[in-house]
């Protein structure tokens, strides 16, 4: 029985080593997107993945895979096969900030992907209702400051971006806001357009139609630059905080002993759609900013971002889940 389960371990062995570059046509490549069809990681997923197909001629499939902030799609990478055939469209709000705030997750962070490239950016903006009182961030700081907690932030869950930028802000500006944590844009809405609550943070991708239909107006875009969609925005870094600057990202990522030249095509394709001025137009014209560059680059930001949020969770005593 010993020998049995010897030879079997060395077959998988053998058939992970035997993956290479020259098998990806062979076969579908999956996409995971951690989030329900029609969101905004969905459609840029499904963007990606259409223009590195039409590239390539590689059939590429999109998979929802919703669920535990992101876990069940980010444990579904780790446990496939690493061969180049399975991708998951990974974000700060899953693989750089749940093991700050799940007590167990079934994958390591870094151990268990491989960075293929990295894809986009989206800065959060703050938004409120045409007719508010708050004509900009100094507004919100100066009434925030005379009446500490009144003015009240939603935003999409407890840990997330938004709920850590909306800390970093109390902390640089000296103010207190009372945030208000909902499932997303859609549940939150109401509540804004009832006047139940002051502000909104979400990315500029999820809410860039809002802004745009004159549901809601911004006041400020998280970012070092202004967003392309949004160029008569300031960001934080105008309005006098530049430590208010991380911006939402997405990347590629394999299984972790995917092979380096499987990631290396892989990382070719991507980069090589990226560089094209139709699909850049395209997703600047649905809130994001390309962000190319080789797995190093995406294994460095991931790295940066993780130590980054992770003493900002830590400060703002948020419990683990």
């Amino acid at each position: 029985m010993k020998r049995i389960k010897t030879l079997i371990g060395a077959a998988l062995l053998g058939a992970c080593a035997a993956a290479s570059a020259a098998d990806l046509g062979k076969g579908p490549i999956t996409i995971i997107s951690p989030f329900p069809p029609g969101g905004g990681t969905d459609t840029l997923t499904r963007m990606i993945g259409s223009a590195i197909a039409e590239e390539t001629g590689w059939n590429i499939v999109v998979e929802n895979k919703p669920g535990a902030g992101g876990n069940l799609a980010l444990d579904a990478t780790a446990r496939a096969q690493p061969d180049g055939h399975t991708l998951v469209m990974a974000q700060t709000d899953n693989i750089v900030l749940n093991p700050w705030l799940y007590n167990k997750l079934s994958y390591d962070t870094f151990k268990d992907f491989k960075p293929v490239g990295p894809v986009a950016s989206s800065p959060s903006v703050f938004v409120v209702l045409p007719e508010s009182p708050y004509k900009s961030i100094a507004d919100v700081v100066k009434t925030a400051k005379a009446k500490p907690n009144f003015i009240s932030l939603g935003m999409p869950g407890v840990g997330g971006t938004g709920d850590l930028t909306g800390y970093l802000w109390r902390q640089a500006a000296g103010i207190e806001l009372m945030h208000v944590p909902y499932r997303g844009w859609a549940q939150a809405y109401p509540d804004l357009a009832s006047n139940r609550i002051d502000m909104y943070v979400g990315s500029v991708a999820t809410l860039l139609s809002q802004i745009r239909g004159g549901k809601v107006r911004a006041l400020g875009v998280v970012a070092t630059d202004r967003s392309p969609a949004l160029p008569d925005v300031p960001t934080f870094v105008d309005s006098g905080y530049p430590t208010i600057n991380q911006s939402i990202w997405w990347g590629l990522m394999a299984p972790g002993k995917t092979p380096d030249d499987v990631v290396a095509t892989l990382n070719q394709a991507l980069r090589k759609v990226q560089a094209k001025p139709e699909l850049v137009k395209k997703l600047e014209d649905a809130g994001y900013t390309v962000m190319s560059g080789t797995p190093a680059d995406l294994a460095q930001r991931h790295r940066a971002d993780h130590d980054v949020f992770g003493k900002v969770v830590q400060d703002a005593g948020i419990p683990k889940q």
